[in-house]
């Protein structure tokens, strides 16, 4: 299925189509086509929105991640 996107484009990206279509000899479907297979590749493994670890330690306070008085000083 094809489908056609437009983008706006400020100065600096624009400069950078440009400069890769030339280095690469594609067209500009073709750089932002790679372009976002490239951005697929590498953030495109969802991951629940979880933070890694949560959950996995044991402190022994059962309120620690929601009372208040834990945290007095903390960082300072």
């Amino acid at each position: 299925m094809r489908s056609t996107i437009q983008a706006r484009l400020d100065s600096r990206s624009q400069a950078s189509l440009k400069r890769l279509t030339r280095r690469l000899g594609w067209n500009s479907s073709r750089v932002v086509r790679e372009g976002l297979r490239l951005l697929d590749a590498c953030y495109g493994q969802a991951t629940g929105g979880r933070v890694i670890g949560i959950g996995r330690i044991r402190s022994g306070i059962p309120d620690l991640g929601s009372n208040k008085k834990h945290l007095e000083g903390f960082g300072q």
